[in-house]
């Protein structure tokens, strides 16, 4: 895993019957589902609201290891970290937790692309400089 420029963002999750697959365990796709929606919260923690951006969020890449499964009425912590920025990219550190075991964890590039031209352009400046490290 990359070093990380921000501290860790947690937002908490429970799994629901919905969430689950024919074995009871969590399907596979929705823990990026988790971690996505992980992201979006740690934005708004952050002040800012996707749809009032004039940009959009886009996965690039995702490269994810699944160590454990959850299931039925877990509660989870998903874990983001900003570990880079640059230009139009975004790459996140993150993690899904239940408890203290980790069930998998992931590193996902986001690309910035305009909300109208569907084109890469570079993060808004305001919104780079809240990414920034605190120093």
């Amino acid at each position: 895993m990359p070093s990380v420029l921000s501290q860790s963002f947690v937002w908490p999750v429970r799994v629901y019957y919905e969430d689950t697959d024919a074995g009871g365990r969590v399907y596979y796709v929705n823990y990026l589902k988790f971690m996505e929606r992980a992201r979006t919260e740690w934005l708004r923690d952050l002040g800012w609201e996707q749809s009032a951006l004039p940009v959009l969020f886009v996965v690039r890449q995702a490269q994810i290891d699944y160590l454990a499964p959850a299931v039925l009425d877990d509660a989870l912590t998903v874990e983001v970290q900003l570990a880079s920025q640059q230009g139009a990219r975004l790459q996140f550190v993150q993690q899904i937790w239940r408890d203290q075991v980790c069930l998998c964890r992931a590193e996902i590039q986001v690309a910035c692309i305009d909300a109208q031209t569907h084109q890469p352009c570079r993060l808004p400046a305001d919104l780079r400089s809240a990414l920034q490290p605190k120093q």
